[in-house]
C-alpha cells in the first residue's frame, strides 16, 4: 500500500504532552501530518473505551502521552494512564487489533523533539501494519 497515510488519534495530557506537541509545532520540527490531537486534562482521563472509540470511527493506530512517571500534575494519573493501556491492550488483541497500533508514551513540555519523533516513529509502523482491521 504505497499511497497509505493512516489516521492517527493522539490523546496528550494538557501538561506536559500537548506542551511539547506545541513545542515541536513552533520549533519548526517535521512530523507527519497524520496525527489528530486530542487534549485531555490528564492521560489518567483516557479510557479504554475512548481509545475503541477511535478505532471504530476510523483511527489506524492510537497514541497516548502523558507527563513522566512522578510528574503527573494530578500525582497519579499518569500510573492510572499506565494500567488503564494495560488492560486496553488486551481487549484490542481480543478486537483482532494489533497491539503496536497502541502505543503510551511519557513526554514532558521540554521534549519537543521527542513528541516529533516518537510520533514519526509510530506512523512509520502504522504504514507497516497497515489499514487496521476495523476498517478493511
Amino acid at each position: 500500500m504505497p499511497d497509505f497515510e493512516p489516521r492517527i488519534v493522539a490523546f496528550a495530557c494538557n501538561w506536559c504532552s500537548y506542551a511539547g506537541a506545541d513545542l515541536a509545532g513552533v520549533s519548526r520540527l517535521q512530523y507527519p501530518p497524520n496525527i489528530r490531537t486530542i487534549r485531555v486534562m490528564c492521560s489518567g482521563r483516557v479510557s479504554p473505551g475512548h481509545i475503541i472509540r477511535a478505532f471504530e470511527h476510523g483511527a489506524d493506530g492510537v497514541f497516548v502521552s502523558g507527563c513522566h512517571i512522578n510528574d503527573c500534575h494530578y500525582g497519579f494519573g499518569n500510573r492510572w494512564a499506565e494500567k488503564q493501556i494495560e488492560k486496553t491492550l488486551k481487549l484490542v488483541e481480543m478486537l483482532g487489533i494489533e497491539p503496536d497500533r497502541l502505543k503510551l508514551e511519557w513526554i514532558s513540555a521540554s521534549e519537543g523533539e521527542k513528541f516529533a519523533t516518537s510520533i514519526r516513529t509510530f506512523v512509520e509502523r502504522i504504514k507497516e501494519l497497515g489499514r487496521s482491521p476495523l476498517q478493511r
